[in-house]
């Protein structure tokens, strides 16, 4: 699939060649495009180049050991340090709901039905940092469409997995477990909503949310389910987990949006991680150009 948006983010952004030689691996599956090495431009989808002309790709040491997986630990380093615990073969994904087609797929069989792609993406997150995240993986709405939902299907429901010793976090009543999340169907078919099984070129690291991860570049990093093992197209909205644990801090929709603050801090700057001076927050992190138009005559504010 190729997207027809100019990138900010290029080849030449990626972090240095000799940080990803060190750690890379190639994958046989599917047509993937090297980073930094092949000099082979990315499938980058983000906003135009005058949005954040210097961005520069978060090195693989800072995208693996500091993240938000409630899961794995709720700390920012506990998700590395307890990786080991997330065993992620075999695994398998259910798809269910409002379509004709239900079944389920063994991971590796997703890899074979997908042509895997490497796109950069900006990561933000509510508590106010970001990265820029070089994924691999394959657009979500290639793989919906093989299930082929029903008119019915206005929403799409996702869940990670529910196991306390592979995920040690979920012994203690933080969140309403399994971890749950939702889209509106044109948010999923979008073509910049990406499932990853990768960064950096490596397989996707446990405590990234490995096996299969959602990413959607314009909504806060809560919205992106780690470890997926349930896909269900329903006609309701779903309640996603942090709208259910604290509804007046966390909405379904979840844009980035500096016009909305969180009700204990600004949502009008980030620090990108690496860097020590704040920037502004972009509206729909950047991405407006390309989606904005999804949500033409909605409150913001009230659907936050």
């Amino acid at each position: 699939m190729i997207i027809r948006n100019r990138p900010d983010l290029t080849d030449n952004d990626v972090t240095d060649r000799s940080v990803y030689n060190n750690r890379r691996t190639f994958l046989k599956q599917g047509a993937v495009a090297l980073i930094g090495v092949s000099g082979l431009p990315l499938a980058a989808c983000s906003a135009d180049s005058s949005a954040m002309p210097n961005d520069k790709a978060t090195p693989l040491d800072d995208i693996t050991s500091y993240n938000n997986f409630v899961e794995l630990g709720t700390s920012k380093s506990s998700p590395s340090r307890n990786a080991d615990k997330l065993i992620t073969r075999p695994w398998s994904v259910t798809v269910d709901g409002e379509c004709e087609k239900p079944g389920a797929m063994d991971f590796e069989d997703i890899l074979k039905g997908q042509a895997l792609e490497q796109r950069i993406y900006r990561l933000r997150c509510v508590e106010g940092w970001s990265m820029v995240i070089p994924w691999t993986g394959f657009a979500l709405s290639t793989f919906l469409k093989a299930f082929k939902p029903t008119s019915k299907a206005k929403y799409v429901r996702f869940q990670s997995l529910l196991d306390p010793e592979k995920m040690p976090g979920q012994k203690r009543p933080i969140l309403s477990w399994p971890y749950t999340e939702g889209l509106r169907m044109d948010e999923a078919m979008h073509p910049l909503t990406f499932i990853a099984t990768g960064l950096y070129g490596e397989d996707l690291p446990a405590q990234n949310g490995a096996p299969l991860r959602l990413v959607v570049p314009w909504k806060y990093g809560f919205k992106s389910i780690k470890s997926i093992v349930r896909i269900s197209f329903v006609e309701q909205q779903p309640l996603n987990t942090w709208q259910e644990t604290a509804a007046d801090e966390y909405g379904f929709y979840a844009n980035v949006n500096p016009d909305v603050s969180h009700p204990r801090w600004s949502q009008r700057k980030e620090r990108r991680i690496g860097e020590f001076r704040k920037r502004k927050t972009l509206f729909l992190n950047g991405y407006a150009d390309q989606v904005a138009q999804l949500y033409q005559g909605m409150d913001l504010k009230k659907n936050f």
